[in-house]
């Protein structure tokens, strides 16, 4: 997770007063971070029947709760993360670094032969708050969902990822696309405005 910048309190403060916090406390959702999910499906149809999905950095669970919830359990969500995650109907969930050997391996036999339809990254770094540190931390993080989503994914398949705009970015960028038919940018709604925080949908995957 991603510390806050300000004070604890003011933090908490925001949070509080957040409307994406209430209405995520209100509907049952675990995070705000669902709302950025939901209007990125919204424009782009990811989710379908029957898709396999894998959650990268899935804790605390909004994203893999929006992926059942919305297709009804039928679905199959593998979920990692190194932090703990609360279980959820329909969702495997595997603690662990990916990065090792033996979650990557088990992540495979979770997904299938088939290969992943989806894979998602919402992976923030903890942040220090000094851009030289949190960029290149934060691009480590989403080259390592790209090289994930590379080896798991079934041709055709869709990426989508947390990414912050800043030294790296335009490289990223073209980097998907040589392995993606269409790339495009989104900034949810329920992103921050003041933050440099975007998302990263590519669609229609080849080897």
């Amino acid at each position: 997770m991603s510390k806050p910048r300000r004070s604890s309190g003011s933090w908490r403060e925001r949070q509080e007063k957040d409307p994406y916090v209430q209405r995520a406390r209100r509907e049952g959702w675990r995070s705000r971070a669902v709302f950025k999910l939901e209007e990125i499906d919204s424009k782009e149809r990811l989710l379908k029947a029957g898709m396999v999905c894998v959650d990268l950095g899935s804790a605390p669970g909004s994203w893999s709760q929006y992926v059942t919830a919305t297709l009804g359990g039928r679905a199959r969500v593998v979920a990692v993360d190194l932090l703990a995650m609360d279980a959820l109907p329909d969702v495997e969930f595997i603690q662990g670094d990916f990065q090792d050997d033996a979650v990557f391996e088990q992540l495979l036999e979770s997904a299938g032969a088939g290969g992943a339809d989806l894979v998602m990254s919402d992976m923030a770094p903890n942040i220090s708050g000094t851009r030289a540190v949190d960029q290149p931390r934060s691009m480590y993080l989403v080259e390592l969902a790209l090289d994930m989503a590379r080896r798991v994914l079934k041709p055709g398949g869709s990426f989508v990822c947390k990414v912050f705009q800043g030294e790296g970015f335009d490289d990223f960028v073209r980097e998907a696309r040589n392995s993606f038919a269409r790339v495009r940018v989104i900034k949810p709604k329920a992103s921050r405005a003041g933050s440099r925080e975007v998302y990263l949908v590519a669609r229609n995957f080849s080897l």
